[in-house]
């Protein structure tokens, strides 16, 4: 992330209160966040939280029923916010590519209606999107990474500092989806920002830095991802006994529950109560062989901080 000469973030999109209803629909309430410069920045909820609604008033593309943005610093509002949106390139969901054009020529396409500045930027992009050899090749023969990765191309005509990719990865296959996921984080160097909005958990802990959590159209939460996962979310062990430090385990009142996972006991306790179990095993002769502690996924930090089953909707996606 990027900051000022004198040391502050510089915040490329802040929101305040923004609200939108469609008739008696909500489709977000009341929501405040702040992006900062550089790195890639997570947009994550099931699908209906908001996530692309919030994306469209960004843009311009939908009008909020209330609230304020400020863009690169400034508020936005008519041709203010015209001319913050020559700084910002999107993707929102597929863009509507001509199927008889190459992938090369759409792009020029795109160009010539005001997006980027002549045929070396479309070859980069084409170079950087690992299209340079299917550059010239219809966009109807294209497979659906192919397909995706020319989307990306086309957010990032014009060199846009503040970059919305929405769901980049749906309908791809493991290889697919590994070179997206590996873009994106290329992507969000050098200062550029990235917004991912995804539906898909392990999607947003391998590639953001930092995440905004949706849930029924609400911010719930928002920090860097490697501070919300930083607690230990207790530990796991291997005892001489198993099944019977199980029992003993159970029967303490400060051990919440004990479950099992690949053959380790897990006790639901607070890490720095690692050594009473110990001791409490011990005495009755059954002995601790292995220990380590257990990091918190954001699977489980998202069940916590929502306190709801909305995670059926939240699939992992492909581990790659």
């Amino acid at each position: 992330m990027s900051t000022t000469d004198n040391g502050i973030l510089e915040i490329v999109l802040e929101i305040n209160n923004l609200t939108k209803y469609y008739g008696p629909v909500v489709a977000v309430e009341g929501l405040s966040l702040q992006i900062a410069r550089g790195g890639v920045f997570g947009l994550l909820g099931p699908n209906g939280s908001g996530k692309t609604t919030t994306i469209g008033m960004v843009l311009g593309l939908v009008n909020p029923t209330r609230g304020s943005m400020r863009l690169f610093g400034q508020d936005v509002s008519g041709t203010t916010h015209r001319s913050a949106l020559r700084r910002i390139g999107a993707m929102v969901e597929s863009p509507a590519f001509y199927p008889y054009l190459s992938g090369r020529d759409n792009l020029r396409y795109f160009q010539g209606i005001g997006k980027g500045d002549g045929p070396q930027e479309v070859d980069q992009l084409l170079d950087l999107v690992d299209l340079s050899h299917r550059a010239d090749s219809k966009y109807h023969t294209y497979s659906m990474g192919m397909k995706q990765r020319l989307g990306i191309a086309y957010a990032m005509l014009g060199d846009p500092e503040l970059v919305f990719l929405d769901e980049p990865t749906n309908g791809l296959d493991p290889s697919g989806v590994a070179e997206v996921r590996d873009l994106i984080r290329r992507l969000g160097a050098n200062g550029r920002t990235v917004v991912l909005s995804s539906h898909l958990l392990f999607e947003v802990e391998q590639v953001c830095d930092s995440v905004a959590i949706l849930s029924r159209v609400r911010l719930i939460t928002q920090g860097k991802v490697r501070d919300l996962l930083a607690q230990q979310d207790g530990v796991r062990l291997k005892a001489t006994d198993q099944e019977e430090a199980q029992r003993i385990l159970g029967t303490l009142k400060w051990v919440s529950g004990v479950r099992i996972e690949n053959g380790y006991l897990v006790p639901e306790v607070p890490p720095e109560r690692s050594g009473d179990l110990t001791k409490a095993l011990s005495e009755q002769g059954v002995y601790v062989t292995e220990m380590s502690p257990v990091q918190i996924s954001l699977e489980r930090f998202f069940l916590e901080v929502t306190d709801d089953q909305v995670t059926s909707t939240l699939t992992e996606g492909v581990r790659s």
